[in-house]
C-alpha cells in the first residue's frame, strides 16, 4: 500500500536536519513506542520502517537523491504528493506512524477500508484487533483536531463513523464509551455550527435546530440540569449565544413547543418572539397572542411587560393600570421624573422594551422601534377597531340592534383632517381622545397618522430608562391612531301623527329634569345633562388655565387623556411665566348620535381666549368667534364622561 507522507514526515524531522540528528530522533521514536495494546508484530513494523527512513536520511547521497524526486514532485504543479509503497505485512505500523505525524483522518480512512471485504482480515486475528484499535484511536484523534479547527460538525461525522465501525466489529468497549462522551460533549458546538451558517443552508439549519431540541431534551428542558458535563452556569451562556442565530419564526415554533410542554422559560421567550414577530410584520394578532402565552404563565414581575403589550393592542387604560401595578420602586422613580402624564411613561418604557429587549433577539430582524409606523399602519388599525367592535358588543348589546345601519362612508369621502395643536387651535380642547374599550360602539372614526417628533438616541441608561424629551412624544405618538373620526351622518326627524282631538284638559307638562350631580350617572342622559356637563368642563377648563382651583373635580368630567392634555397645557403656561383666560360658552347643543356607551352631540360655541405674561403684555389672544363641534362622551362604568371631539 501507500502511505501519503514522505520519509522526512514519517520520522518527524525537518529537510534541514543533518544525518547525526536523524539518528538521534530514531533512538527517540524507538523509545518511545505507544503502548495503547498493539501487538509485538505491529509495533515491530513500526520500527522497522523508521529505520528505513532514518537509513536514508543519514546516506548523503541517497537523501539528495530522493529529494531531488520530492522537488520534481512539487514542481509538477499538478497536485500530486510524495507518497512511500510499503509492504502489506507492514500496514498497520505505517497506519500508526501516519496517524503519529499528524494524519490522523488519513489513517481513521485507511485502517477502516482495511476493515472492509475483500481485503477484511481473518475473524480474530491480530492483524483485525490492531486495525480495529488503530481506527479508534485514529478516530478519536482526527475528532479532536477537527474540533480544535472549530469544525465541530466534522468531527461529530468522524467520531459517528467510528462507533459504528467499533460496534460492527464488537471490539473495544471503552473506546466505544470515550467515543460516545465525546460525541456527547460535542454537542453545543454542532448546534452552534450548524444553526450559525447562512439561512439559504435550510437542511443544516434544520439538522441544528433538531440536535437543539436534543440537548434541552437531554438536560430535563430549559430550566434542567441533568447532564453533568454541561452545568446550567455554562448552558445559560451558551442558550443566549446561539439565539442570535436563530429567526424570529425559528424562535416562535421552538419556544412554543417548549412552553405547551410545560416550560415557563419557554413561554416566556414565546411571547417575547411573537411580540417581535408581530411589530416587525405589523401583525397584532401575534402580539395578541404574545399576551395571552404571557398572561397565563402567571409569572410574578411580567406586569410591566403585559403593559407594553396591551399598549401595542389600543388597550390604553388596561395598559396603564398595569404599568403602574407593576413598576418596581426603581422604575416608578425615574417615570415620575420624565413626565407628569402616565401614557407618556408607558410609551417611553415601551419603545425602550422593544428596541433593548424584543427586537435585538433574532438573525432576521432588523428594525427601528417606530411607534408613530405601527399606530398608522392600516393592518394595526383594522385589527384594534375589530377589537373594540367585539368587545363592544360582549360589553352590553346595544339596544338599536334592529335600526338600520346607515351607508359605510369610505375615507375618500371625508373632508381633509386639519392639523391642530394647542399652541395654535383656538378651540376649547384638544384633538385626542381615550381609547376605551366600549366607547367605539357607533359609527366608526377614522384613525389619522400623525408624526412623532424625533427622539434622541438612548445611551448607557438602565434597561428602562429613556430621556426626558422621550416622553414628550407619546401622547402624540398614540394621536395616530386613538384619535378618531366620526363619520357625517344626519338624523331625520321621525314623522309626527296628527293627535286626535280631545275636549279633555291638556297634561301638564313633565317637570325638567333635574340638573345632573356629577358625575353623570344616568343610564340615557338628556340633552340639557350632557349640556351641562360639558359647560361644567369648559368652566372647569377656564379656571385651570387662569390658574384657579376648578369648581368641580376635572375627573368627574371627563376622561383621563382630556385631563392629562389640559395639565399638559397649563403647565407650558406655567414654565412660559403666562397666564390664559378663556371663555366659551355654549349657544347650541344637538345630540346627533346616540348607543348605550356612546354619545355624540353636534355643539356650536361662542369662544374668545388672550394669554398674557407675567408684566401683563398680551402674547396671543383670539377674538370672540363661533365654533362649530362634535363633542363625544363615553360611558365608562355608570359614569358619562367627555372623551373628545373635533370640529365640525
Amino acid at each position: 500500500m501507500e502511505l501519503p507522507i514522505d520519509h522526512f514526515r514519517l520520522l518527524g524531522v525537518s529537510p534541514t536536519t543533518d544525518g547525526e540528528t536523524v539518528l538521534r530522533t530514531l533512538q527517540q521514536r524507538l523509545d518511545r513506542a505507544p503502548d495503547q495494546g498493539f501487538t509485538h508484530d505491529t509495533l515491530q513494523a513500526r520500527a522497522q520502517l523508521l529505520q528505513a527512513s532514518a537509513d536514508l536520511l543519514s546516506d548523503e547521497e541517497r537523501r539528495h537523491s530522493y529529494e531531488r524526486e520530492l522537488t520534481a514532485i512539487a514542481d509538477t504543479g499538478e497536485g500530486a504528493i510524495a507518497a512511500l509503497e510499503i509492504p502489506p505485512s507492514r500496514e498497520v505500523g505505517g497506519l500508526l506512524l501516519l496517524m503519529e505525524a499528524g494524519q490522523a483522518q488519513e489513517a481513521f480512512e485507511a485502517a477502516s477500508r482495511g476493515l472492509q471485504p475483500p481485503q477484511a482480515p481473518a475473524l480474530g486475528s491480530s492483524r483485525e484487533a490492531d486495525l480495529t484499535l488503530l481506527a479508534g484511536i485514529a478516530c478519536q484523534a482526527a475528532a479532536t483536531d477537527y474540533r480544535n479547527q472549530r469544525r465541530y460538525e466534522a468531527s461529530a461525522r468522524t467520531l459517528q463513523q467510528g462507533l459504528q465501525l467499533l460496534q460492527r466489529m464488537g471490539q473495544l468497549p471503552e473506546q466505544r464509551r470515550q467515543l460516545e462522551h465525546q460525541l456527547k460533549t460535542l454537542l453545543p458546538y454542532r448546534v452552534l455550527d450548524l444553526i450559525s451558517r447562512d439561512l439559504s443552508a435550510l437542511s443544516a439549519r434544520q439538522e441544528g435546530i433538531g440536535l437543539l431540541e436534543q440537548l434541552v431534551q437531554q438536560r430535563g428542558g430549559l430550566e434542567g440540569d441533568l447532564d453533568s458535563d454541561f452545568p446550567q452556569a455554562e448552558f445559560q451562556p451558551f442558550f443566549k449565544q446561539i439565539r442570535q442565530f436563530l429567526t424570529v419564526q425559528e424562535q416562535v415554533d421552538l419556544f412554543s413547543r417548549w412552553g405547551d410542554a410545560g416550560s415557563a422559560t419557554a413561554d416566556f421567550l414565546a411571547s417575547f418572539a411573537l411580540t417581535a414577530a408581530g411589530f416587525v410584520q405589523r401583525k397584532p394578532e401575534r402580539i395578541q397572542a404574545a399576551f395571552q402565552r404571557l398572561k397565563a404563565g402567571g409569572q410574578a414581575g411580567t406586569e410591566v411587560f403585559l403593559a407594553c403589550q396591551q399598549l401595542l393592542l389600543g388597550q390604553v387604560d388596561q395598559a396603564q393600570a398595569m404599568f403602574d401595578a407593576g413598576a418596581d420602586e426603581a422604575l416608578r422613580q425615574w417615570a415620575e421624573e420624565q413626565s407628569d402624564d402616565p401614557l407618556a411613561r408607558l410609551c417611553a418604557y415601551c419603545r425602550d422594551w422593544l428596541s433593548r429587549e424584543v427586537l435585538p433577539g433574532f438573525r432576521d430582524i432588523e428594525a427601528d422601534v417606530d411607534l408613530e409606523a405601527w399606530f398608522a399602519d392600516r393592518d394595526v388599525q383594522a385589527y384594534v377597531e375589530q377589537q373594540d367592535r367585539i368587545r363592544g358588543r360582549q360589553s352590553s348589546p346595544s339596544p338599536l340592534a334592529n335600526t338600520p345601519t346607515p351607508p359605510a362612508t369610505t375615507p375618500e369621502e371625508l373632508p381633509a383632517w386639519p392639523d391642530f395643536s394647542f399652541e395654535s387651535a383656538p378651540e376649547p380642547d384638544l384633538l385626542h381622545s381615550d381609547d376605551d374599550d366600549d366607547l367605539w360602539d357607533g359609527p366608526r372614526w377614522r384613525r389619522p397618522a400623525l408624526r412623532l417628533p424625533d427622539i434622541p438616541a438612548i445611551t448607557d441608561l438602565p434597561r428602562w430608562a429613556l430621556p426626558a424629551a422621550g416622553a414628550t412624544v407619546l401622547v402624540a405618538a398614540l394621536g395616530g391612531w386613538l384619535v378618531l373620526r366620526p363619520r357625517p351622518q344626519t338624523v331625520q326627524p321621525l314623522p309626527v301623527q296628527p293627535a286626535e282631538q280631545s275636549t279633555a284638559a291638556a297634561p301638564e307638562p313633565a317637570p325638567e329634569p333635574p340638573a345632573p350631580a356629577f358625575p353623570l350617572t344616568s343610564s340615557d342622559p338628556s340633552e340639557t345633562q350632557l349640556q351641562e356637563l360639558l359647560e361644567a368642563w369648559l368652566a372647569a377648563k377656564a379656571a385651570v388655565l387662569a390658574g384657579q382651583q376648578p369648581p368641580i373635580a376635572l375627573t368627574a368630567l371627563a376622561r383621563s387623556s382630556q385631563v392629562t392634555l389640559l395639565q399638559r397645557q397649563e403647565q407650558a403656561n406655567r414654565n412660559a411665566g403666562a397666564t390664559e383666560t378663556v371663555n366659551a360658552k355654549v349657544e347650541s347643543f344637538s345630540v346627533r348620535e346616540r348607543s348605550p356607551r356612546r354619545i355624540a352631540a353636534e355643539v356650536t360655541l361662542r369662544y374668545s381666549d388672550q394669554r398674557r405674561s407675567s408684566t401683563g403684555a398680551v402674547l396671543s389672544q383670539t377674538a370672540s368667534t363661533t365654533f362649530t363641534n362634535i363633542y363625544v362622551f363615553g360611558r365608562d362604568g355608570d359614569r358619562w364622561l367627555l372623551a373628545g371631539f373635533k370640529p365640525s
